[in-house]
């Protein structure tokens, strides 16, 4: 029932340092990870999965083949796999209700594999850094404890986070990896950047900055991606947000001003200014209250498919 190393209980009781020392193992396996450069990860093939959104899917999916996700400062993204079954889960955390959120994927991955009689359930946590809140030593230890608590066992493989992926620079700390990404069909884990995060990237991520719960984006059965319905109502104070100054807003709505990547503002001011366009989703954006369905194309692409098609 246990999180485990190599066939070990971990001891939560004690700081993770003592169990970096006691399974050095894992220090190695974060020393081998850091080291390799960000691939560059190009749409064809690829489910990016944005913070509190999570995919599961297996290697028989005839669409996607690679699952990933990036820009996590004090986030971290959780990789689930069954070795038995293939099935693999990418989620990308941000503290907001951990226990609740490593139930929701254990069970989208035993979903898949409950068939399969041999294999075990292997994770992979990678994200975080020394931050001056210590908001991603928090995270950790949300997620190791709510691992330890699943009825099944579940065997710690990867394990870059918080002090693991820590980088510093003229006494300011950042992470080393802010992305990665997983081949569904070989396993294999690597940092990544993506230059396409769509489609509905503003809308995935308004629903987020209106206090979203961790949300299945995909269904692997119809290889289809399913955004919404989601609703909300005005944003508060948007028009304050968007005439502040970049410094204002990195310094109020991040939580790690200092180490966001170089993006971070005017990815949030696309998202505030979207929310500005649409103060009632459930009228402008979801009028029949069907999710936004897409599935890959021919050049391996999402395309928007109608409802009535399906």
């Amino acid at each position: 029932m246990p999180l485990l190393v190599n066939g070990v209980r971990v001891d939560l009781a004690r700081p993770t340092g003592d169990m970096i020392r006691a399974h050095p193992c894992l220090e190695e396996k974060a020393k081998l990870l850091r080291s390799q450069p960000a691939q560059i990860v190009e749409p064809k093939g690829l489910l990016y999965v944005q913070q509190r959104e999570f995919a599961v899917t297996t290697p028989k999916d005839g669409s996607v083949s690679v699952l990933g996700s990036d820009d996590a400062t004090t986030c971290h993204i959780v990789v689930l796999r069954h070795t038995g079954s293939g099935a693999t889960c990418l989620t990308h955390c941000d503290g907001s209700d951990t226990e609740a959120e490593v139930s929701l994927i254990m069970s989208s991955v035993k979903s898949f594999s409950n068939s399969t009689g041999c294999g075990r359930l292997e994770v992979h946590l990678v994200g975080g850094f020394n931050d001056d809140r210590q908001l991603s030593q928090k995270l950790t230890n949300q997620l190791l404890r709510a691992f330890d608590l699943q009825p099944e066992d579940v065997h710690l493989v990867t394990f870059c986070v918080t002090e693991l992926n820590d980088r510093e620079e003229q006494d300011i700390h950042f992470p080393i990896i802010y992305g990665i990404a997983v081949n569904v069909k070989t396993a294999e884990i690597f940092p990544a950047t993506f230059p396409e995060k769509g489609p509905d990237e503003d809308l995935r991520s308004a629903h987020v900055l209106t206090g979203a719960p961790l949300t299945n984006i995909y269904d692997a059965k119809t290889e289809q991606l399913r955004i919404g319905p989601y609703f909300w109502g005005p944003f508060p104070h948007v028009d304050f947000w968007l005439e502040q100054d970049d410094a204002q807003i990195l310094q109020n709505l991040s939580t790690s001003p200092l180490a966001e990547p170089p993006h971070f503002v005017s990815h949030i001011r696309s998202t505030l200014t979207f929310l500005k366009e649409h103060p009632f989703p459930s009228r402008s954006l979801f009028p029949d209250r069907k999710p936004r369905i897409y599935k890959k194309n021919e050049e391996g692409l999402w395309e928007q498919v109608c409802s009535d098609k399906i």
